[in-house]
C-alpha cells in the first residue's frame, strides 16, 4: 500500500511538473504552428540545382532560410519574423551569400498577399561571428522603400543593451515588440561573449544560435556557456517549446555521428529541430566535466571546446584536404 502511494504520488509531481507548459485541447491554444521540411535542398547531388537559398515557410509569418552549401559549407539558417508593425530578420548569413535578392523577394511576396506596400525592417543577429554577419553590407546598402532597414551592429554591446532593453547583462531578458508579436531576448554568452537566443512567444520556438544545434557545439567560454544553458533552462521552464532551432546542421541521422569539418554534400542529415529535452541533455553533459572542459559527444550534438589545447594532432590539415576534396565534387556528387 505504501509502494502505491508513493508511486501515485510521483506521478502526481511528474503530471504537476509536465502540465506547466501545456496547452489547451485540441488545438493547442493560441500556438500558431508550422511546418519543417521533411528535407533540406542542401542534401541534393549537384550544386547547378540547388538555389543561393531555401526558403521555407514554417507558417504565414514566419520564415527559415537557409543557405546554399555551395558558396559556404557552414550553410548557415536565418529566420524572418513578420508582425503587425514590423518584421526582423535574424542573422545575414556567411560569405558569398547574396541574401538581399532572395531577403527582397520573400518580404514583397508577403507585402502583396496581405495588401501592404512595406514594412519596417529590423536586422539583429545570435551572435558576431562571419558566418551569421558576413551578409550585413549587402542589406545595409539596400535602399528598398518596402523595407527600410534599422540596422543593429552585432558587436555592439552596449547597443545591444539599449536596443533590447537589458539593463542587467547577461541576467536580464529583453524584449522586443513587432506588434502583436514578442520576442523574448536572452543573453547566452559562451559560444561567444555576444550570444543571444529569441523565444518567440507566437510560436513557441526557440532560437539557440550556435549555442545549440544538431552538430558541434564550439565553447569559447565554458563557465558562461554553463551559466547560459542553465538560463535557458529556467527561461523556458512553464512554457510552451515547439522546436529549439540552432544555426547550423552538421550532425547526420546516425546517433553520435557528425559531418566533417567542410563538408558540402550532406546526405541523410539531421533534423534541424531539437526539443526542451536536449537543453536538459545539454546541462547533464556540462555538469558531468565538473568544470574542466573536454570534448564530448551526445547523440545529437557534441560539445567541442574552442583552443589549441583541445584540438588532435592533424585535425587542420584533414579538415583542410577534406573541404578541398569536396569542392573538387560540389558539381556532382553521384559520380564519386
Amino acid at each position: 500500500m505504501l509502494k502505491r502511494s508513493l508511486t501515485l504520488a510521483s506521478l502526481t509531481a511528474v503530471l504537476c511538473l509536465s502540465t506547466q507548459a501545456q496547452l489547451p485541447e485540441p488545438d493547442g491554444g493560441t500556438i500558431e504552428r508550422g511546418v519543417l521540411p521533411v528535407r533540406w535542398l542542401s542534401e541534393g547531388l549537384k550544386c547547378m540545382e540547388i538555389p543561393e537559398w531555401q526558403v521555407q515557410e514554417y507558417n504565414p509569418n514566419f520564415f527559415i532560410l537557409r543557405q546554399s552549401p555551395c558558396t559556404d559549407y557552414e550553410k548557415p539558417f536565418i529566420f524572418l519574423f513578420f508582425g503587425k508593425d514590423k518584421a526582423m530578420l535574424i542573422d545575414t548569413g556567411s560569405r558569398n551569400g547574396n541574401l538581399a535578392p532572395s531577403l527582397q523577394g520573400v518580404v514583397k511576396n508577403w507585402l502583396t498577399r496581405n495588401g501592404r506596400a512595406s514594412i519596417p525592417l529590423l536586422v539583429v543577429h545570435t551572435h558576431p561571428h562571419g558566418d551569421h554577419i558576413a551578409g550585413d553590407a549587402g542589406i545595409q546598402a539596400l535602399k528598398d522603400p518596402a523595407m527600410p532597414v534599422t540596422f543593429l551592429p552585432p558587436t555592439d554591446l552596449e547597443a545591444a543593451k539599449h536596443f533590447y532593453g537589458i539593463a542587467n547583462w547577461p541576467t536580464d531578458i529583453g524584449h522586443i515588440d513587432l506588434g502583436a508579436r514578442m520576442i523574448d531576448v536572452i543573453p547566452i554568452p559562451g559560444h561567444s561573449a555576444l550570444s543571444i537566443a529569441f523565444y518567440d512567444r507566437n510560436t513557441g520556438i526557440l532560437l539557440a544560435g550556435d549555442s545549440l544545434y544538431p552538430g558541434r557545439l564550439y565553447v569559447q567560454d565554458f563557465p558562461a556557456f554553463q551559466a547560459s544553458t542553465e538560463r535557458l533552462i529556467e527561461f523556458t521552464k512553464g512554457k510552451p517549446v515547439a522546436h529549439i532551432l540552432g544555426n547550423h546542421i552538421e550532425q547526420t541521422i546516425t546517433p553520435f555521428l557528425d559531418y566533417p569539418v567542410g563538408t558540402i554534400y550532406q546526405p541523410n542529415e539531421h533534423e534541424l529541430a531539437l526539443s526542451r529535452g536536449s537543453l536538459l541533455e545539454l546541462e547533464d553533459a556540462l555538469l558531468s566535466m565538473h568544470g574542466v572542459p573536454q570534448r564530448m559527444a551526445l547523440r545529437d550534438f557534441s560539445v567541442w571546446p574552442s583552443g589549441r589545447q583541445f584540438a588532435k594532432p592533424g585535425d587542420t590539415e584533414k579538415y583542410e584536404k577534406h573541404e578541398k576534396e569536396e569542392k573538387e565534387k560540389m558539381w556532382d556528387h553521384s559520380q564519386h
